[in-house]
């Protein structure tokens, strides 16, 4: 089993399929597909393939600072998020990192990959209170395990399970008293306007937000993300990070793809009313799922593995969650698609559990 969705190229192999008999629910990427706008202008740029990228990502960076209101000196941009997630450990030689579960595998492993011996306190989330996290008792697990460094995904991945902005304004005044290292990705924040608290950075000196534009802008090919960090510890990021990481695709995809308000303005319309598609379908099946503020579900079902190996003989993919820590085999991820694709998985899934 891989460590994440998405991996087609396997799945592919393993089942020897083309790429067109492949529907993946398994990623949680933008069922509208990349913008036209986006293809137009890396259309556009193929002739400066014979150039470097722009070292620095200048009109990238102006860009997000303006779409944010963030200073330019806090921006530094990856290749995708996850490279980012790999170089703050590395940089900051965090030793003794919170993290809740369940979640996104690959904060843990970037910080044993940093620091072998970094000790990582799990915070276990509860499938009866939908893996919401708690303010009030995180800020005191916080208070007493005395963390370095504290991995917040907002919205989580795989539950899909927002934390407020005022809570977790509380949690990044709690970093700042006590001196650890919020660090929140935000890969899925698009789907949740005004929830976002990249613009707070400026102003704490222990807050990290990360971002990716896989997710909402149907990216993931390309391989951007970003992150908005304190002035400081920005420019150690740039000190330390690999040269020439974010192409000249990406880059240019990455200005367009926030200059595109009508693309968005799409994106929430469609996922909101194929969410209501996907949740009937559910309930209808008497499919267990947590209610999710992202573009995916969580499902639990002690069919969940017969419905995913049935549903691969079809050529759908769907991910597996046995392996985060705190979920098992009963435990399921779907992306949100398209109507088509969506009711056609529905369709199987109702094939596999008659």
């Amino acid at each position: 089993m891989t460590a994440h969705g998405g991996n087609i190229y396997s799945f592919m192999e393993k089942k020897g399929l083309d790429q067109r008999s492949v529907t993946d629910f398994s990623a949680s990427i933008n069922p509208l597909g990349t913008s036209k706008n986006v293809i137009q202008e890396i259309k556009k740029n193929l002739k400066n393939l014979i150039h470097y990228p722009d070292i620095h990502a200048t009109r990238l960076i102006d860009k997000i600072a303006e779409t944010l209101g963030v200073s330019k000196k806090s921006i530094v941009c990856g290749n995708g998020s996850t490279e980012l997630i790999y170089l703050v450990p590395r940089i900051m030689g965090f030793r003794n990192v919170l993290i809740p579960q369940p979640t996104f595998s690959d904060y843990e492993r970037a910080c044993r990959i940093a620091y072998p011996s970094c000790t990582i306190k799990d915070y276990m989330l509860e499938h009866k209170n939908n893996f919401d996290i708690e303010t009030e008792d995180l800020l005191n697990k916080i208070l007493n395990a005395k963390p370095d460094a504290v991995f917040l995904c907002n919205p989580n991945n795989p539950t899909g399970r927002l934390i407020k902005k005022t809570s977790l304004l509380q949690i990044a005044e709690q970093a700042k008293k006590q001196k650890f290292y919020l660090i929140v990705d935000e890969s899925f924040i698009d789907f949740c306007p005004g929830e976002s608290v990249a613009d707070k950075v400026e102003k704490n000196p222990y807050l990290i937000v990360l971002k990716s534009m896989t997710k909402f802008y149907a990216l993931a090919g390309l391989r951007l993300g970003y992150g908005i960090f304190p002035a400081n510890i920005a420019g150690m990021v740039q000190k330390h990070k690999e040269p020439w990481s974010v192409n000249t695709l990406a880059q240019s995809a990455g200005i367009t793809a926030l200059d595109d308000s009508a693309y968005k303005e799409r994106t929430m319309k469609i996922v909101k009313k194929q969410k209501r598609v996907l949740e009937k379908g559910l309930q209808g099946l008497g499919i267990d799922y947590i209610p999710s503020h992202a573009n995916y579900y969580l499902l639990h079902t002690p069919k969940a593995l017969k419905i995913a190996e049935q549903l691969a003989k079809k050529g759908i993919m769907v991910r597996d969650c046995s392996n985060f820590e705190g979920l098992d085999h009963r435990y399921l991820r779907i992306a949100v698609k398209s109507q088509k694709e969506n009711n056609l998985l529905l369709k199987y899934m109702e094939g596999c559990i008659e």
